[in-house]
């Protein structure tokens, strides 16, 4: 029986691997079957793709245990280049099975619906996990290297469950639990992208809700970086105390401010 191109594209919507009457349409010469056909095609190398990736993420992480029994915490950070807000960093303690995982990726490499979902499903389904949020006045005391480091440790120290091993994200730590430094390990490890959504995704949370405060910078868009728009908003109205004292341009204009008061 002929099937009508729309029963087709809904048959072939609800399928997710190869099936024997799709035959039929791979033989069906109609350009609109063609097309859908093609598209189903194209869906199923991704999603090929997107699970050859989570499991290479997957083994990476396994890599860092010497037993099944152990548990990896992952950590990152999000906002360590902007002018205005806290640095956020995240540790989190994924369970073996992680196929709700699967498509989880660099936070960078999200958009932000997608960085919202997954954030929810990691705080759902993670053995354990933590957020911590470094104000930009610790950051102006430490400089934002140490103040990253010392939100990191804290990420770990407040996990419920202690980790056997922890891998960071380009930082080495001061804890005691045995670590590795990783140079871009949200783009190699799940545990440590699963890390940098959970950052990510606070931070941004965090930049809106400065935003309502103060609109006039446009922290909903620029989540605090130096964009032309940002940088004209400073010029016209100075800065806010979330604004980093020890980044320039504001570093130049407290410093200008602090000369007329004397």
């Amino acid at each position: 029986m002929v099937k009508t191109i729309k029963e087709i594209t809904i048959a072939l919507n609800e399928a997710h691997q190869y099936e024997e009457w799709m035959q039929d349409i791979e033989q069906d010469e109609r350009a609109g079957v063609q097309k859908v056909w093609k598209q189903w095609n194209n869906r199923m190398e991704k999603e090929k793709k997107k699970l050859a990736e989570h499991e290479s993420k997957v083994k990476f992480d396994m890599s860092f245990l010497s037993s099944y029994e152990q548990l990896l915490a992952g950590i990152d950070e999000a906002g360590r280049g902007p002018l205005a807000g806290p640095v956020v960093t995240a540790a989190v303690i994924l369970p073996r099975n992680c196929e709700k995982f699967i498509g989880i990726n660099d936070s960078k490499q999200l958009p932000k619906k997608a960085r919202e979902e997954f954030a929810n499903i990691i705080k759902e389904h993670a053995l354990a996990y933590s957020i911590h949020f470094q104000d930009a006045k610790v950051i102006d005391e430490l400089n934002i290297y140490e103040a990253t480091k010392q939100s990191m440790k804290k990420s770990i120290e407040n996990l419920r469950i202690c980790p056997d091993f922890c891998i960071v994200d380009a930082m080495k730590l001061p804890v005691d639990i045995p670590q590795s430094s990783i140079i871009k390990g949200d783009a190699k490890s799940l545990s440590i992208a699963a890390a940098s959504i959970l950052a990510k995704n606070a931070r941004d949370e965090f930049m809106e809700q400065l935003h309502e405060k103060y609109p006039v910078y446009g922290f909903d868009q620029n989540a605090g970086y130096g964009t032309k728009q940002h940088l004209e908003a400073l010029e016209e109205f100075g800065y806010i105390e979330e604004h980093r004292k020890s980044f320039e341009p504001i570093k130049s204009m407290v410093g200008a401010k602090e000369r007329v008061l004397l």
